[in-house]
């Protein structure tokens, strides 16, 4: 097939190879070369008229548009959206698998309760200023000096550019707090060392007060003013962590149920295939999750604009639906006083894949979340306690919402792409999933899993979902994702900065 209409209420199709002038579409005939990915008017479309795709409005006609043209930045315009919300009109029972029957992974069990997928120590810094010290630290464990404990997965230096220039209170002294807290707290890290400047605005001391955090032999903390210098307080986390190793190798992987996981729903690099390919299969795999008990979370909250609507009729109360349009509302907002736009959302990649406007990135963005209900609705790097399918605000930026989901509890990250993103996380580890078969020829030793088969009909969603959640258990086991053997996840932290940098 060299197109696909994803509805009978659609006004344009999508090409999926590259089409010649005079190629012929559903009886009319192609205008002007169109890549692939890219749409095709089925019909007249009228100036200011509406462009529907997934039987939803992507944008309205910025010219007249006649049947076989090209659809795209160049007569396809944004207008930002009026929707009258409904909630919970929408809900569709989860199949919940028998208590006894579900499947298993080989993950840590902690202490209270909680499960993890890596069995890391973290050093995590509260400013800037002792990022050089914490990644000194690291370094020195190399695989041959942790070559002596098998069970430690390896020592991650978690550092920022933040920290101080900061208010003391806020939206973004907030977030960082919450970020730190969720990676002191995180179950794949087994150890945790802090360190910190001693000047900085973000004080290691508030952090622990606020939060309740205690010292002892697998938390400790440190900061360089008063150890006396960078030197010191580098030999100092050392001894530390020499003498944490030990207790942390004596961990042990062991049978645990797929309610221990939550997962992060994620994408990047999108293109035209992703709400077609991998959202949807990935979707399923969340579904697959959530009816054994476990959590999906998705998140990036410029990337639903346009699709909120869709999400707030699973809302499984009024109240959850409602925080997700205060969110909303928040983040036209903030792009409105900082002189920006929502549609500055597809970046130039993903329009060469053939995305337009972010109403239709959107579109295909929510299908990573499945089909259940939404359960609950969490500020950024808030700690995640409903069970099921959530929502996490973030922004879109890929790394800055990955870690907030990972401080908000995910220990395994699904991640989709269509022109080939270059990611991974720790301490939890990432699955890549490719939209197409010609990015995921290209980029195999990066890509986990391939999609594209879904467009020739070699799989459908069902089957390349149950492919997701398969790999996603294994992963979990302990099997690397191949963004983790190839060592990814050291330079991808990135806490989101709001507010002013003084």
């Amino acid at each position: 097939m060299d197109y696909v209409r994803l509805s009978s209420e659609d006004n344009v199709v999508t090409a999926t190879r590259p089409l010649e002038a005079g190629h012929e579409v559903e009886g009319i005939r192609a205008r002007s070369p169109i890549p692939a990915g890219h749409k095709i008017a089925t019909g007249a479309i009228a100036k200011g008229q509406e462009v529907r795709k997934y039987a939803q409005f992507i944008g309205l006609a910025r010219e007249n548009i006649v049947a076989g043209d090209h659809v795209h930045t160049h007569n396809l315009g944004f207008r930002g959206t009026e929707v009258e919300y409904q909630f919970g009109n929408d809900l569709r029972p989860v199949a919940e698998v028998a208590k006894g029957k579900g499947d298993l992974f080989m993950g840590y069990r902690r202490a209270d309760g909680r499960v993890g997928t890596r069995n890391y120590i973290a050093i995590i810094t509260s400013v800037n200023c002792s990022a050089t010290a914490a990644r000194r630290i690291a370094d020195h464990f190399t695989p041959d000096r942790l070559a002596r404990y098998p069970n430690v997965d390896g020592v991650v230096a978690f550092v920022h550019g933040t920290g101080c220039g900061m208010a003391g209170s806020g939206e973004g002294f907030e977030a960082l707090q919450r970020v730190m807290w969720g990676y002191a707290r995180h179950p794949n890290n087994a150890a945790v060392l802090m360190v910190g400047l001693g000047c900085e605005m973000n004080q290691i001391d508030w952090l622990l007060e606020a939060y309740g955090l205690e010292q002892g032999p697998l938390f400790k903390v440190m900061n360089i003013q008063d150890v006396a210098g960078l030197r010191r307080t580098v030999e100092s986390g050392i001894e530390k962590i020499e003498a944490m190793l030990p207790l942390v190798n004596e961990a042990r992987r062991e049978p645990c149920p797929v309610s221990g996981l939550t997962v992060a729903l994620q994408c990047g690099g999108s293109d035209a295939w992703s709400g077609v390919t991998a959202n949807p299969a990935l979707g399923h795999a969340c579904d697959l999750v959530v009816a054994q008990g476990g959590t999906g979370v998705l998140a990036e909250t410029p990337e639903i604009y346009g699709a909120e609507h869709l999400l707030t009729r699973r809302s499984v109360n009024r109240a959850v639906g409602e925080r997700l349009v205060e969110i909303v509302e928040w983040w036209k907002d903030y792009t409105e006083r900082n002189r920006g736009s929502m549609d500055n959302n597809p970046s130039p990649g993903n329009k060469k894949g053939g995305l337009t406007t972010i109403l239709e990135k959107s579109l295909g963005a929510v299908a990573k979340g499945g089909t259940t209900p939404l359960t609950g609705v969490y500020r950024y790097a808030e700690k995640v306690t409903d069970k099921g399918f959530t929502f996490m605000d973030s922004p879109g930026y890929d790394p800055a919402s990955v870690t907030g989901q990972i401080a908000g509890g995910c220990n395994i990250v699904a991640f989709t792409t269509g022109r080939g993103s270059a990611f991974g996380s720790k301490p939890a580890p990432t699955i890549k999933v490719a939209t197409n078969t010609g990015m995921y020829s290209r980029m195999v030793e990066d890509m986990d899993i391939d999609a594209g088969d879904l467009l020739t009909g070699a799989a459908d969603v069902e089957a390349k979902g149950r492919e997701i959640y398969d790999l996603i258990l294994q992963v979990a086991g302990g099997r690397p994702s191949k963004s983790e053997a190839q060592g990814l996840g050291d330079y991808e932290f990135v806490p989101w900065q709001i507010g002013a940098v003084m």
